[in-house]
């Protein structure tokens, strides 16, 4: 299983990655993109794919 990652030296808190994320996983936390659901997360890729500032990844967890 994957999960997101957010480098918080890119991230802008624009917030796309928050609005596009199906399961509510993310949020603005202290003026940066935040994981604030882990358990949640589903691995779609959809937030790393919306990100505009290229600033999440997905680590592979076993």
């Amino acid at each position: 299983m994957s999960r997101p990652i957010i480098n918080t030296d890119e991230c802008s808190a624009c917030g796309s990655c928050v609005d596009v994320c199906p399961a509510g996983v993310l949020d603005i936390v202290r003026e940066v993109a935040t994981v604030v659901n882990e358990e949640s997360c589903v691995a779609c890729g959809t937030c790393i794919e919306e990100c505009p500032m290229g600033a999440i990844e997905d680590i592979e967890e076993d």
